[in-house]
C-alpha cells in the first residue's frame, strides 16, 4: 500500500462522504478505494470511519487523523506548487460555503475574475446560513456575516464589514410618507426579517452617540430569506433595512429610495472561517486574499 495515495483516498472519501463518489472522482475502481482505507485503518490500528447503509461518519480518531492528513497533503501541495515548473499557481478543487444573498449579489457576479486568474482551480459554491461542519461536509472555508462565535476548532479572519440602509419603494412613500426621524418609524410598517435561530423579527439598530438604539418595527409580512425580503420592499409592502450593498443598485435605479441617511447603524463584520488544525493550501489562501481584495474595492458600506 502506498500510504500517501491511501491518505489521499481517505481524505477524498471524507470530503464527498462516499466511497463510490471518491472512486469516481479519482478515476479508480471503488474496490481500490475501499481496500486502501481498510489497509490504512489496519496500519494505524484504529477505525477511521463508521459505515452504515445510509451514511459515513468519522470516528473521533478519524477526525484527528483526517485533520493531520489534510495538513500534510496541503503542505505537500504547497511545496510542489512553489517550484518554478508549477509557477506557484493554486490548483485543484475549492469548496466554499456562503449565505445565498452574499453568493448571488456579491461573489458570483465577480467570480470570473478569480477563475480567470487561477485557471487550474475548480470551485464549488454551496449556499446556506446554518452552522457547517467543515470536516464532515468537505468544505474548505465558509464566509459569514456577523460577529463570529468563539470556537476552538475554527479560525475566523475578518475580511470586511458593511453597513445597513433603510429604504422603501416610491409607491410606499407615496402612500405612507417619508420617515425623517427614528421616532417617525413607530408610524410606519416594515417588512419583517425573521432571525433563523429564534424565528422572531429582527429589531432595527441605530447608533446614537456612544450608544445604540434598538427599534422594534411593526410588520404585516415577514420572511427569513434575504432576496424575498428585498423583493417585498420593492413591491412597496413596507420599509426594509438590510445590507447596503444589497439595495444600493435598486436605489441607483430609482426602484428604492434611501431613507434616514443621517442615521448610521453598527457595522457588521464579514469573516472567512476555516478549520484551526488545517494548514491553508495555496488555493484556499488565494481565494481568501481575492475575496478580501474584492470587498475592499467594492467598499460595501
Amino acid at each position: 500500500m502506498d500510504r500517501l495515495d491511501a491518505m489521499r483516498m481517505f481524505v477524498r472519501v471524507v470530503e464527498v462522504n462516499s466511497f463510490n463518489k471518491a472512486a469516481e472522482g479519482m478515476s479508480l475502481p471503488p474496490s481500490t478505494v475501499t481496500r486502501a482505507v481498510k489497509e490504512l485503518e489496519a496500519h494505524i490500528g484504529v477505525r477511521l470511519l463508521q459505515r452504515t447503509t445510509r451514511r459515513l461518519s468519522l470516528t473521533p480518531d478519524g477526525t484527528i487523523y483526517y485533520g493531520h492528513c489534510r495538513r500534510l497533503l496541503d503542505e505537500l501541495d504547497e511545496v510542489e506548487a512553489s517550484f518554478p515548473g508549477n509557477s506557484g499557481q493554486p490548483r485543484g478543487k475549492l469548496r466554499v460555503d456562503m449565505t445565498p444573498s452574499f453568493a448571488r449579489n456579491f461573489v458570483i457576479p465577480s467570480v470570473r475574475q478569480f477563475l480567470d486568474r487561477y485557471p487550474d482551480v475548480q470551485m464549488a459554491v454551496t449556499v446556506s446560513d446554518r452552522p457547517v461542519d467543515l470536516v464532515q461536509e468537505g468544505i474548505d472555508c465558509v464566509i459569514r456575516a456577523g460577529q463570529p462565535e468563539d470556537s476552538t476548532s475554527l479560525v475566523a479572519r475578518q475580511i470586511a464589514s458593511f453597513g445597513w440602509m433603510v429604504a422603501a419603494a416610491p409607491s410606499y412613500i407615496e402612500q405612507y410618507g417619508t420617515p425623517k426621524t427614528l421616532e417617525d418609524l413607530q408610524h410606519h410598517v416594515s417588512v419583517g426579517y425573521l432571525l433563523g435561530r429564534t424565528g422572531r423579527a429582527m429589531d432595527w439598530v441605530f447608533n446614537d452617540g456612544n450608544t445604540t438604539v434598538s427599534v422594534p418595527m411593526k410588520s404585516r409580512l415577514s420572511s427569513n430569506d434575504t432576496s424575498t425580503y428585498v423583493q417585498a420592499g420593492l413591491q412597496g409592502l413596507g420599509l426594509i433595512c438590510t445590507a447596503a450593498y444589497l439595495v444600493r443598485p435598486h436605489v441607483q435605479s430609482g426602484a428604492l429610495v434611501q431613507l434616514l441617511a443621517d442615521y448610521s447603524s453598527p457595522r457588521v463584520p464579514v469573516s472567512v472561517m476555516y478549520p484551526q488544525n488545517r494548514h491553508l493550501s495555496p488555493t484556499v489562501r488565494a481565494f481568501i486574499d481575492w475575496i478580501g481584495e474584492l470587498m475592499a474595492e467594492s467598499s460595501p458600506n
